[in-house]
């Protein structure tokens, strides 16, 4: 922003020249000038004019002369279009700018706050009920990548999980794994154990359907026979019994659920992701039900004649809530409850954002009334990321049929993907066996992470495994391969000498070093509204540019030293600002392709 100040600080005093107005530079509204017009910066005038007492335009020309005859060595030249002023700088200034600033090896990064309080990020948040997949992969990349950018913004971030351990659901896989799994084990059948479990989650979901369809038959209504199903009798009775300490069923769980932990921790290696707390909700759900009980002592809350416990919150603009059932077991919002108690209790934090499908955006409404109506000041702090769910060209995804997209199997397939693309397009000459199957690696990684992320979080999203791999238009690996390039150029030319303050450079230069100069507020700007896509496209437009750029302009054929030597440092500055970036997105960029 350091231009803009400049350019802010010019503006406040022709304002206090021409018209005796006091203004904060803070207070004056630059915006970029669009393509279409000449310039850099543009000022909206309209306010300006009613104090001048003239037309916008009059007003506007006032300004501009002002600038450029007492600011000679910042403005350029300045055009008047309606009401907006649009202000051309010098080339000086923007080399100056670059030779500053842009060239510092943490440019971008602002250092972290350390007496801020942090900020909280939960994602990834799944059920042991189930493998991970592709749903689970849009909530995991953005919650990462968010974690990230919130922290290059100079907030110290953590990173949480919560795993939804125990229930109903996990229940019915333990149950249909009792029933029919005859002893089986990930070692004696060779199966990921997420995977494993996640089968008796659809064998289960397929004997209950079943028997709703027999109790209908002998004169059930619909309703009757979902209630009363054998298997579902069966698996609340479980519950209970986990609930209450059984053995047995606990030993079960404790087994079943390693399976899955082992599971999740492959897939999240294979992502690149990692936590710095996983919270467990059968850890959590005992804080939450005494909290329920607080509340009903304090009647925040109250019973109903089975003896489960609801919140009121119509005066809000919901409804009315259970919070626990008459049998004393505890749902979704209990221990969401306690996890949120504990973690502020543990953190302190000052802001926490959960990442969530728009699916649960009733759930977190009530949740954050529920906390603010226990009295907890810091209720006010949070924030619900809801996203769109991400389908397929096939249509949306039903856990409970088996009809997910696994997310290790959309791993595998990527990187295969990206072997034959990038075979295809001869881009491994030189490369060795074991290089080669990094780069795999980073370009089906990279493709499948930049194409969920670069749609705006709120969007629903449409994924396309063969579009994502495409080395041309906005796809990963045409990111990846542009930054390729630049090191390929880089690793050809001399050494590097500093740029000389002095120098004059053509349009395809100044817009790259204008996107350069764009990147410390795109970063604060994904920040503050928690969207990854703000990135992604920038970084799109940088990578964009920069072909432009390099067909129009040569680099190592330039016969004048002095110009070569500023676009090496140019593109070097290119090259770091698409890995700065990639990496904020949790991709990475290879040095040869």
């Amino acid at each position: 922003m350091i231009i803009e100040q400049q350019i802010k600080a010019a503006i406040t005093e022709a304002l206090k020249q021409l018209f005796s107005l006091s203004l904060d530079p803070n207070d004056v509204l630059l915006q970029k000038t669009k393509k279409e017009f000449k310039g850099d910066f543009t000022l909206v005038v309209f306010s300006f004019s009613k104090i001048d007492k003239q037309s916008p335009e009059q007003t506007a020309q006032k300004i501009g002369l002002h600038l450029t005859q007492h600011n000679s060595n910042l403005i350029k030249s300045f055009n008047v279009v309606k009401g907006f002023l649009n202000l051309e700088l010098h080339d000086a200034v923007w080399l100056h700018f670059f030779c500053e600033y842009a060239v510092q090896p943490q440019y971008g990064i602002r250092p972290v706050i350390i007496n801020l309080p942090p900020i909280l990020v939960e994602f990834a948040s799944p059920n042991t009920n189930k493998p991970l997949h592709l749903g689970h992969i849009r909530n995991i990349l953005l919650g990462y990548s968010i974690s990230k950018i919130i922290e290059a913004n100079g907030t110290k971030v953590y990173k949480v999980s919560i795993t939804n351990d125990r229930g109903i659901h996990i229940c019915k896989s333990m149950l249909a794994y009792q029933l029919f799994g005859h002893g089986e084990s990930p070692e004696s059948c060779s199966v990921k154990g997420d995977h494993l479990v996640g089968k008796y989650y659809v064998i289960f979901d397929k004997k209950y359907k079943e028997e709703i369809a027999e109790l209908i038959a002998s004169g059930n209504t619909k309703e009757e026979a979902e209630k009363n199903a054998p298997i579902m009798l069966q698996v609340q009775e479980m519950l209970r019994q986990w609930e209450a300490g059984n053995a047995e069923v606990i030993a079960l769980w404790k087994t079943m659920n390693s399976w899955v932990y082992q599971g999740f921790d492959e897939t999240y290696k294979s992502l690149g992701v990692s936590f710095d707390k996983v919270y467990y909700e059968s850890e959590t759900y005992l804080l939450g039900k005494q909290k329920v009980e607080d509340g009903l002592q304090k009647e925040v809350f109250y019973k109903k004649e089975d003896n489960s416990v609801w919140v009121d919150l119509t005066d809000q603009g919901l409804d009315e809530k259970v919070l626990m059932r008459g049998d004393g077991t505890s749902l979704y919002i209990t221990q969401d409850i306690g996890t949120s108690i504990t973690r502020h209790e543990e953190f302190n934090f000052d802001k926490m954002i959960y990442v969530v499908g728009n699916e649960q955006d009733y759930h977190f409404k009530v949740l954050f009334k529920i906390l603010e109506k226990l009295k907890f000041s810091w209720a006010s702090g949070l924030y619900h990321c809801s996203y769109g769910m991400v389908e397929l060209p096939e249509g949306k995804m039903k856990s409970r049929e088996g009809t997910v997209v696994d997310a290790d199997d959309l791993i595998t397939e990527m990187i295969q993907n990206a072997r034959q693309t990038t075979e295809e397009l001869g881009k491994t000459e030189g490369l060795t066996e074991v290089e080669k199957e990094t780069l795999y690696h980073t370009v089906g990684l990279g493709a499948l992470k930049y194409f969920l992320l670069k749609v705006d979080p709120k969007k629903k999203m449409l994924f396309n495994p063969k579009e994502s791999i495409d080395f041309q238009g906005n796809t990963g690996p045409f990111i990846q391969y542009t930054h390729a390039r630049i090191k390929s150029i880089l690793r050809k030319s001399e050494n590097l000498v500093r740029v000389q303050k002095e120098l004059t450079f053509s349009s395809k230069e100044k817009e790259l070093i204008r996107l350069i100069y764009d990147f410390p507020q795109i970063i604060s700007d994904a920040a503050n509204t928690y969207s990854p896509a703000i990135v992604a496209n920038y970084v799109y437009e940088l990578a964009k540019e920069f072909n432009q750029f390099y067909h129009e302009c040569p680099i190592l054929k330039e016969t004048d030293v002095t110009i070569r030597n500023f676009r090496l440092n140019l593109i070097q500055v290119v090259a770091h600002v698409i890995q700065t970036s990639m990496n904020l997105l949790g991709a990475q960029v290879p040095e040869r392709m």
